[in-house]
């Protein structure tokens, strides 16, 4: 009798595919939590209203609205742009992952930093696409001047972060122009997923460059990363594509409480405002105490910090303070293995992770 192998039933490709690890989500008595990035501060009070009448008024044996044409056109006012330039998905994950499938399965290589997010790589591994990582420079920066050269020999298209995760540096919008500029005839996808955190966002370019997709997302900002409610901005010839993938894929990405609360947290501007400024505040006192720890800080526009101690492993550091309860992440990966991610945090949670971190520095 043949033996059953079971990878034998799976395909190829996915036999080989190396997924994405997400940030651990562990359930640790009085845990300091601050290794994903979420927002310390709960969403605008109008969410959850506005999912609590969405199910309470219309009830959730329909199917959703397959186009959020709602969200849509608040995202789309919010922008100055119209709804057209507008598609929405479950979560920015999601939404990368169509607009890979969309514009990227080309005859060149993909353009990358090869210090970014890593979930790039994966759907370059789960959609046959090469990867052409271009390595950001000493101070783990953008190197635009090694895209561009190598922009120049054709490529399949370029996706950054801006600002970069996991280092939280960003571009100022001439360089995002020199990129599109290099690569006039594939997409030019910027990833904002941080961009409220004081960074600058592409959204001004969008009427002047065909090939520019910029990605956002409600989990940071919003305090949405339960909601799972990412969105594209773009001219709408490709906003068009998106649409025909998704359709081709899943008709109805966004549940009908999802879209309700995405809304209302687009038209809460106050709430957004107060909050955002609230993690920025607390970024720049939290930088200064991590210096004065021994930390090296790289200057973030983002809700965290990726610092490395001068003395100390990052492995070695980022294990003592789970064992006092305070969870950061650390990426064994080449260049930046000696780094910690840190989210910031409500001021509470920071002054936590100082008390922590002078105890173990201090053994």
């Amino acid at each position: 009798m043949t033996r059953f192998d079971p990878q034998a039933l799976l395909s190829p490709r996915v036999n080989a595919l190396k997924p994405y690890v997400p940030g651990e989500q562990p359930r640790i008595e009085g845990l300091v939590k601050l290794n994903t990035n979420e927002n310390p501060y709960p969403p605008s009070p109008a969410v959850i209203t506005a999912i609590h009448d969405a199910a309470k008024d219309h009830g959730l044996a329909l199917y959703p609205d397959p186009e959020s044409t709602d969200l849509r056109r608040a995202i789309a006012a919010r922008a100055g742009l119209t709804p057209e330039h507008v598609f929405v998905g479950n979560g920015s994950d999601e939404v990368l992952a169509l607009a890979f499938y969309a514009f990227f399965q080309q005859a060149a290589p993909l353009l990358m930093p090869d210090v970014s997010y890593t979930f790039y790589r994966v759907y370059g591994r789960l959609f046959g696409i090469e990867v052409d990582l271009v390595p950001v420079d000493a101070g783990l920066r953008i190197d635009l001047s090694a895209f561009e050269s190598r922009a120049a020999q054709d490529c399949a298209g370029i996706v950054l972060a801006n600002p970069n995760a996991p280092t939280g540096c960003g571009l100022p919008l001439s360089d995002i122009e020199r990129l599109l500029e290099a690569c006039p005839q594939r997409v030019v996808l910027v990833d904002e997923a941080y961009v409220d955190f004081g960074g600058e966002s592409a959204i001004a370019l969008i009427d002047k460059y065909p090939n520019l997709l910029v990605v956002q997302t409600l989990s940071k900002s919003r305090s949405l990363a339960g909601l799972r409610v990412g969105f594209v901005l773009s001219q709408p010839h490709l906003i068009a594509a998106l649409a025909r993938v998704k359709n081709s894929f899943n008709s109805y990405p966004l549940d009908r409480l999802a879209q309700a609360g995405a809304k209302a947290a687009i038209s809460d501007e106050a709430w957004f405002e107060k909050t955002r400024q609230a993690v920025i505040d607390t970024r720049e006192g939290l930088t200064l105490a991590l210096e004065d720890l021994g930390f090296e800080v790289l200057p973030s526009q983002a809700n965290f910090l990726f610092a490395r101690h001068r003395g100390r492993d990052a492995a070695d550091l980022a294990a003592r303070l789970r064992q006092q309860a305070v969870l950061v992440r650390h990426f064994a990966e080449p260049r930046i293995d000696q780094f910690l991610r840190i989210t910031v945090g409500t001021r509470d949670q920071c002054t936590r992770l100082q008390e922590a971190l002078r105890k173990v520095l201090a053994t």
